[in-house]
């Protein structure tokens, strides 16, 4: 906020606030801890005001006032729940009702409905309808939006969303009266990079996942921040789970990143993270081991060896500063490469696109010494140790493998694990870990642990440690934030950060590193 920007001082609900000149009513009353109910409002798009659901009274005005495009004024005082107010709110919900169906014992939005939560506190307790209601059969909006028109209560986000936002209109509200609908242009569907936001945008059960539909109800479900590593944009993430499965991506608000949006391909890419072939136990010289053997075994192998490492430009910067040490420990080096993939930018959002990049943490790679390149073994000298973390190597790439004298890998999948490896050392993936990643911008961000490890799998940091110790290294980490004030403490870019700086919005290394 600019310095110099006028403040308002005015009073909602008895309670005093003091908000920049230009805010509405709404946005203002929730600094004051009061939420008005609203539908058509969003904060990353248009006001509309076209649901009028957020009717409040201010005194001294002729009449109620929808507080989303109202702006605050000095001395205002407003009460949102004046009989006056609450009377009208009720009946914006009877009519929204009308047509409603009876859905939600089997409606996907059940459980985090607006229309649900809104009726329970204002609305009536019964129904003055008795008329036949109004049917629209579902439809496939393409890509992995289906529509329910007997749901929708027409607040326009998902229109505004495509027009004002992805610059791509194809859909609109069709018809008018009773017969209005959300309809969309003939032979367009929405298939664009961003369009299932719609879903996240809708407040009721109107527009649905397909990939989620009747897979969980919402209050089974956990839900944990987290960071999408589907790219080096670093979308807030949360990641929900029911009975140890990731289920869903949904997108978490900073807007300093993603405001409310995530891309179609993030949301979707989560399977992975359900794989049943995962490395589930230490190996040593080809046969499952307890920790302790595993670790001197992968020890021995690195003793007096210069360590080749290659690792997955995904994993966190803890890790990655585990292995910087390992890499110094044994006068080493360390590769990484990037997959690529077509940028998608959304348009009405700056400086947020699906990157080129298709990895979470290149820059912070690079911050920590790690070079990129397209031919990561290319360098690789005979007996050298390889030690791959978290990569899987494809058959040329397990050609060139052969010129090592010993191989350690450090993985999460049974796919990563190369025949006649010294040691086999179970990670966990990253929602079953916390860490940090660097995005493209040299944003630093915290993501927390979603769900417990498969098997004996460990956080590849915590297993460094205790190789690390195991070669004679007196540094130990038990913790990921003890392992990043060490990194912090040592790295002069990520000097002065630690999680409770980091919070769950990140912020810059000092020399942030800007990738086109």
């Amino acid at each position: 906020m600019m310095a110099d920007t006028p403040m308002v001082n005015l009073t909602i609900e008895g309670h005093a606030v003091s908000v920049p000149a230009g805010t509405s009513i709404l946005e203002a009353a929730k600094t004051a801890g009061v939420l008005i109910p609203h539908y058509c409002y969003h904060p990353s798009l248009p006001v509309a005001g076209v649901c009028r659901m957020c009717l409040v009274e201010v005194e001294k005005a002729p009449k109620l006032l929808p507080s989303c495009a109202t702006a605050v004024a000095e001395g205002q005082v407003v009460h949102v729940y004046s009989e006056q107010a609450l009377e009208a709110r009720k009946g914006v919900l009877e009519l929204l009702l009308i047509n409603h169906p009876l859905d939600c014992p089997i409606c996907d939005q059940a459980g985090e409905c607006e229309l649900q939560d809104y009726t329970f506190a204002e609305g009536r307790q019964d129904s003055r309808y008795r008329e036949p209601k109004r049917f629209d059969p579902v439809e496939d909006f393409g890509g992995d939006v289906m529509y329910v028109g007997n749901r929708c209560i027409l607040c326009t986000r998902c229109v505004r969303f495509m027009e004002d936002v992805h610059h791509d209109p194809v859909i609109e509200v069709q018809d008018r009266g009773d017969r209005a609908r959300i309809g969309k242009a003939p032979d367009n569907d929405l298939t664009q990079a961003w369009a299932a936001n719609v879903v996240d945008l809708c407040p009721v059960g109107a527009l649905l996942s397909k990939d989620f539909l009747n897979k969980a109800r919402a209050w089974e479900l956990d839900r944990t921040a987290s960071v999408c590593n589907g790219c080096s944009q670093g979308c807030n993430t949360v990641v929900e789970t029911r009975d140890n499965v990731v289920m869903r991506y949904k997108p978490r608000a900073n807007d300093a990143v993603n405001k409310h949006f995530m891309c179609d391909e993030g949301r979707l890419n989560y399977a992975w993270l359900n794989r049943p072939d995962r490395i589930t136990w230490p190996h040593a010289a080809g046969a499952v081991t307890g920790w302790e053997e595993a670790i001197g075994a992968a020890a021995a192998t690195l003793k007096g060896k210069r360590a080749h490492v290659v690792v997955n430009a995904s994993l966190s910067n803890e890790t990655l500063f585990a292995l910087k040490q390992l890499i110094a420990k044994t006068g080493g080096a360390g590769y990484f490469s990037v997959v690529q993939g077509p940028e998608a930018p959304l348009p009405g959002v700056a400086d947020l696109a699906v990157r080129a990049d298709r990895a979470a943490n290149a820059t912070g790679a690079e911050l920590l010494g790690f070079t990129r390149t397209d031919a990561p073994l290319a360098t690789l000298g005979a007996g050298d140790t390889l030690v791959l973390v978290d990569v899987a190597l494809g058959d040329h790439d397990k050609d060139a493998a052969a010129r090592a004298g010993a191989v350690v890998v450090i993985g999460t999948a049974e796919t990563q694990v190369l025949a006649g490896a010294a040691a086999v050392l179970p990670m966990t993936n990253y929602v079953e870990e916390e860490g940090t990643f660097t995005n493209l911008r040299g944003r630093v961000q915290r993501y927390l642990q979603a769900k417990a490890t498969t098997g004996a799998a460990r956080p590849a940091w915590y297993i460094l440690s205790d190789v690390l110790a195991a070669l004679g290294d007196g540094t130990e980490y038990f913790t990921a934030s003890a392992t990043f004030d060490a990194l912090a403490k040592a790295e002069p870019a990520f000097g002065g950060l630690s999680y409770d700086t980091l919070g769950l919005r990140g912020a810059t290394v000092q020399r942030a590193t800007v990738t086109a």
